[in-house]
């Protein structure tokens, strides 16, 4: 039985795997030029991204007192939920090894960062962090304007970094952003019950 049923999941995995090493070839190699090869390294970095949730905390806190306070510390929960779960449930579950550390890709990626880890290559933890962080703000902070939906670009944009700097497949960033995203989805559901909506005028 254990067989056929390992069988069965090969035959459906090995072309998803070929379009993941086709799709990260195309990245990584292809669709590349020098403004990417200097901005998206760094916009992968924390010092790009802190800022601008460093400013969203400080402005529901001096907007919404105590409820903003709720909101800042479940903003937080939701990125660290996501984390525990990507980089310590999912990764001790399942190991793949990143496309910078696989020797079956040896000489086939540009690597644009100093480092590489070790760890597994699913899911990819800033794919995770960002769409959950994306989906709770998103769902908790109304607003009328389109500004909100630059959230998931914004998410999309880092989770994209990590394939072209070479350090994850596209399907990692695939399964964390689904990941991340139920748990941001998740999160802002249980806010919403407890606090209802941060409104911004």
């Amino acid at each position: 039985m254990i067989l056929p049923l390992a069988h069965c999941i090969l035959t459906i995995l090995e072309p998803l795997l070929r379009f993941d090493h086709w799709l990260f070839h195309k990245i990584n190699q292809v669709w590349i030029n020098p403004v990417f090869d200097l901005a998206l390294p760094f916009m992968r970095q924390q010092e790009f991204w802190y800022p601008f949730y460093l400013f969203l905390l400080v402005l529901a806190l001096y907007n919404f007192g105590k409820k903003g306070s709720w909101w800042s510390l479940s903003l937080i929960m939701t990125v660290i939920i996501g984390d525990l779960v990507s980089s310590h449930l999912i990764k001790s579950l399942i190991f793949r090894p990143r496309p910078c550390m696989d020797p079956d890709m040896e000489g086939q990626v540009r690597i644009l960062v100093n480092y590489c880890g070790h760890n597994s290559s699913f899911t990819s933890s800033h794919a995770c962090n960002h769409f959950a962080a994306a989906w709770f703000i998103f769902i908790t902070l109304n607003q009328t304007g389109s500004w909100r939906w630059l959230l998931f670009a914004w998410a999309f944009v880092i989770s994209y970094a990590q394939s072209y700097v070479g350090v994850h497949y596209p399907l990692d960033l695939l399964g964390g952003a689904l990941v991340g995203s139920a748990i941001g989805y998740s999160m802002s559901v249980f806010f919403r019950r407890q606090f209802g909506v941060l409104s911004l005028k």
